[in-house]
């Protein structure tokens, strides 16, 4: 005769208590009961200690560090033993999980062939054509003074267009100018073209175009990626290319780096940028570059605040002419009633006392 069945009661309260990990509980000595206790760990003998009175409170722990030990500085060569490589490159093509030969230039001719024989077998063009845009990226990026963020997201979209196979045939250097104007924008730090012209050597109308042809490919790749989404029943990335469409660079957005770099206070880039912002809604200065308009309001908000530069001074931060400053400021002076917030001149802030004449 077998047992009775078990009530599906049991077998549901059964279920319910399964082993689980209670977070309250923590080990202590149970000789000193300090709390909390003073362990320690000794991974070459495998033993939980107590540091207070020696009592060995664990066996067979799992030593959970590296089972090399580094010696970085003592070592020229800047080996480091690890059983794990560095972490994949997500600008670089492969797994690359390849294993490379070292050869330092001393030792036999055996270990020279070798190296030799496996940079044959692991070469890869298009790894090698994207680490030398990359290097390119970079020293660009620096002769820019551009954050490294940046720089990682112009190195970015430069891969987009590998893979794609878009412009062959077309200046490698034309499109690594377009990438990191693009890059500069999408990550609010923008460039004008003469600046990127200045360190690419590519014309402005050469960067206008590529930019444009880059902007119309980004976007229909995005637009790819949220159909095949779709279809697959995922849910659509807004932006999975790194990619969205921005504005184009305003005077206000030029001020703040243009301030910077005359070292004028906070109060006023502040200013400069309410100025420049009245200045595009009103269309004062309508037809005129960003950076012409960014400098003009940079003058007129120095002198307001007490701060005087000269136009010679913001021409070689803005890269302008001081003339064209002058002529600008020339224009917003007649109308700087409706340039200037009124609460600035009541506060004190601002004084129209201070502003030169017609820029002279």
């Amino acid at each position: 005769m077998g047992p009775p069945p078990v009530p599906d009661a049991l077998l549901a309260v059964k279920a319910e208590t399964e082993w689980r990990q209670n977070l309250s509980m923590h080990l202590i000595c149970k000789e000193c009961k300090e709390d909390p206790p003073n362990l320690v760990e000794d991974f070459s003998a495998g033993d939980t200690v107590c540091g207070t009175c020696g009592l060995v409170l664990g066996d067979r722990i799992v030593d959970t560090r590296s089972e090399w030990r580094t010696f970085t500085n003592d070592d020229q060569n800047n080996d480091d033993p690890s059983r794990v490589g560095d972490g994949a490159n997500p600008l670089l093509n492969g797994a690359q999980l390849q294993t490379t030969i070292a050869f330092s230039g001393v030792g036999s001719s055996k270990a020279r062939d070798l190296s030799r024989a496996q940079n044959r077998a692991t070469h890869d063009k298009a790894t090698k054509t994207l680490m030398a845009a990359y290097k390119e990226i970079g020293a660009m990026c620096d002769g820019l003074k551009i954050p490294k963020n940046v720089a990682d997201v112009a190195k970015h979209l430069f891969k987009i267009t590998q893979d794609e196979g878009a412009f062959r045939g077309k200046s490698e250097l034309t499109v690594i100018a377009g990438c990191i104007f693009i890059a500069c924008r999408q990550c609010k730090a923008p460039r004008t073209f003469r600046e990127v012209f200045q360190i690419t050597k590519v014309s402005k109308p050469e960067i206008g175009r590529i930019f444009k042809q880059l902007e119309k490919l980004f976007a229909e790749r995005n637009e790819k990626m949220k159909q095949s989404a779709i279809e697959s029943g995922g849910v659509p990335v807004e932006n999975g290319t790194g990619f969205e469409n921005v504005e184009s660079t305003t005077p206000k957005d030029l001020c703040t780096r243009f301030c910077n770099t005359l070292n004028l206070s906070q109060k006023c880039t502040v200013m400069s940028q309410d100025i420049a912002s009245a200045t595009e809604a009103i269309g004062v200065l309508a037809g005129r570059s960003p950076i012409s308009t960014a400098a003009a309001c940079i003058y007129m908000a120095s002198n307001l605040s007490g701060e005087a530069r000269s136009a010679k001074d913001i021409s070689q931060a803005a890269g302008v002419s001081d003339g064209t400053i002058r002529n600008a400021y020339k224009i917003m002076y007649q109308r700087k009633e409706e340039l200037v917030k009124s609460e600035w001149i009541a506060s004190g802030r601002a004084d129209f006392k201070r502003l030169p004449f017609e820029g002279r």
